[in-house]
């Protein structure tokens, strides 16, 4: 079962669909808050960065749901977080260290960026080789990235003052 994806279709189809609804809440959140987001360049690539960590999971589900080899779907997983690790350093350097602000701190030290990474590089590799957990390691992953984002985005959403 861990290295069939037929088999975690539906497990797909709702990390998705979660992914995708998620990402509305956090275009409220900055919809919200733009001006202040649009004048602080370290929160809007912190809400960039959460974007990112939305989009690692809806891309990895869409994966997992296109019939394909095991192998195939394997190296696309190993991709995914590649270019999305690199997304994320690009945010995290315009972003700075505003040590002034404690919300960019939290979001800083609290969103696990290379956490999701790692799960879904590991899922992929682990897949190819039929060794290790396969597809079991989505799930840490999509929880990881989900979860994470909620909060980040119910951050910007209270923590971010009003302009």
């Amino acid at each position: 079962m861990a290295y069939q994806p037929g088999l975690r279709h539906d497990f797909a189809i709702t990390v998705a669909t979660l992914a995708g609804a998620l990402t509305g809440l956090l275009f409220v959140a900055v919809s919200l808050k733009s001006e202040v987001l649009g004048r602080s360049r370290g929160l809007a690539s912190r809400a960039a960065q959460t974007l990112t960590l939305f989009m690692t999971s809806a891309i990895a589900a869409i994966l997992l749901v296109t019939p394909q080899p095991r192998l195939a779907l394997g190296a696309e997983l190993l991709a995914v977080p590649a270019v999305s690790g690199m997304a994320i350093s690009v945010f995290d350097r315009r972003a700075g260290h505003n040590p002034q602000s404690r919300l960019e701190r939290y979001l800083e030290v609290a969103s696990p960026n290379l956490v999701t990474d790692v799960l879904v590089a590991i899922t992929g590799l682990t897949l190819m080789l039929q060794a290790g957990g396969g597809l079991y390691w989505m799930i840490p992953a999509a929880l990881a990235s989900l979860t994470s984002g909620v909060i980040n985005a119910w951050l910007f959403l209270l923590k971010v003052p009003a302009s």
